[in-house]
């Protein structure tokens, strides 16, 4: 993932990392997934953003939310993004 900008770290102590019952290899992959459904649930991120955070496409992500059971919503600007987005813009 390319950064532009201010880059925010978030720094996970040994011990909650030790805890995790995640392979040591997909750990900031399925934290940066997490915090991405987490944030799209409670609309602090749009649904591309969201993806963005994750790394993932949107249709992986889509199915992300899904398995969690959590709905899209769907407000004019993530309506806009992903018309630019189904445009290839």
């Amino acid at each position: 993932m390319r950064f532009c900008g201010v880059r925010l770290t978030l720094e996970v102590p040994d011990s909650i990392q030790r805890a995790m019952r995640l392979p040591e290899a997909e750990r900031r992959s399925r934290l940066l997934l997490e915090l991405a459904c987490a944030l799209y649930e409670r609309s602090i991120l749009t649904f591309g953003k969201a993806a963005e955070l994750a790394d993932v496409g949107q249709f992986r992500f889509g199915h992300e939310l899904a398995a969690r059971g959590i709905a899209r919503h769907c407000a004019e600007e993530d309506l806009a993004e992903d018309l630019a987005y189904g445009c290839g813009q």
